[in-house]
């Protein structure tokens, strides 16, 4: 039997003045737009909305990602569900 260890996957989310941040613990980048920006994290799927989004970098090896933009909003939602919406989004929207 192989020993492995499991390290927790922390999750930060710093942001300056609403207009620019990053998010760490990113596995995914779900979707993104210039309202919307959807994570799956490793404390669940993170929607942030606002105007004029923009990813300024995403690195998945580091599980990070930097954004700028006017954030309105950010909520935590259930994954299953976000994820079924955004692939029938993309398939019939």
């Amino acid at each position: 039997m192989v020993n492995q260890r499991v390290e927790a996957i922390n999750q930060e989310i710093h942001m300056s003045n609403r207009t620019e941040g990053y998010v760490t613990g990113v596995m995914d980048v779900i979707s993104f737009d210039l309202e919307e920006i959807v994570l799956d994290t490793a404390a669940g799927l993170l929607r942030i909305k606002g105007s004029k989004l923009h990813v300024k970098s995403i690195n998945l090896d580091k599980q990070r990602m930097e954004f700028e933009g006017n954030v309105n909003n950010m909520v935590y939602s259930d994954s299953k569900a976000m994820k079924r919406k955004n692939l029938m989004g993309r398939l019939f929207g």
